[in-house]
């Protein structure tokens, strides 16, 4: 199980590039002016050589220069003792966060998705309508995301539904080894209740197994209660949990 959590982690690393990263001592520094936790957070992926205290001190000072609290991800490959060590110094839980997972084969792909349209590429419209389905408003995210985008070194198959020359539903398919990864799945809310995300769900779905995809993989907010049924109606299961630990900023 461990190993798959490795894999799973390494390829989520590689569908969703930070702006700025620094590798230290077995971890990596990731930052992207707050957009997301993922790409504004520390993630362990090597050995340890240097003491706890001393490392995570030294990613305090580099967030606090770069105006942002330290955040750390928790995943089960995070030693138990490491979040205790955070929590001790005040870090709180936020983004409690579950990856799903299926095999191909045994998904439900069933409904269809004529409206789904599909590029290799990641257009700027279809990015600048994630935007606008997200809420994105701040300057520096809407000048630098695009470029993080455009920085995935996977294959990827960008899904979209459009109604009046708008796009109103969108997802990413990110293929990586034998997976294919979920991303972006947002729509916008006059359209919600429609079948629209369960389409592009499952376009992506076949058309990563038509290039050779056998897995699939996402990852859903605790909470995010519909999104949750509908990834379970399509085959997904329960895999692991990992969390931020957000350093206090008082």
């Amino acid at each position: 199980m461990e190993m798959n959590i490795k894999k799973i982690e390494d390829m989520s690393l590689n569908a969703w590039p930070s702006h700025k990263m620094e590798l230290y001592d077995g971890w990596i520094l990731r930052f992207s002016y707050f957009y997301t936790h993922r790409t504004n957070s520390v993630e362990q992926f090597g050995t340890s050589t240097l003491p706890w205290r001393e490392k995570v001190s030294y990613c305090e000072n580099v967030y606090k220069r770069l105006g942002t609290p330290a955040i750390f991800k928790i995943s089960p490959l995070v030693s138990q003792d490491f979040d205790y060590t955070l929590e001790n110094r005040g870090y709180e839980i936020q983004h409690t966060t579950n990856v799903m997972t299926v095999r191909l084969p045994a998904a439900r792909l069933d409904a269809p998705y004529d409206e789904v349209c599909f590029t290799d590429s990641i257009p700027d419209e279809w990015i600048e309508s994630l935007f606008t389905l997200k809420g994105t408003t701040n300057p520096i995210h809407r000048a630098v995301v695009p470029s993080m985008y455009r920085a995935i070194p996977k294959e990827t198959i960008c899904a979209s539904v459009q109604k009046n020359e708008q796009i109103i539903a969108t997802g990413l398919g990110i293929l990586d080894r034998d997976y294919i990864g979920l991303y972006a799945i947002h729509v916008r809310e006059d359209y919600r209740g429609q079948g629209l995300a369960r389409q592009i769900c499952t376009g992506l779905l076949k058309e990563g197994r038509k290039k050779g995809a056998e897995n699939a993989y996402l990852q859903v907010v605790e909470g995010n209660t519909p999104a949750r049924k509908l990834y379970e109606s399509l085959g997904f299961c329960q895999f692991y949990t990992y969390w931020f630990r957000v350093q206090p900023t008082n």
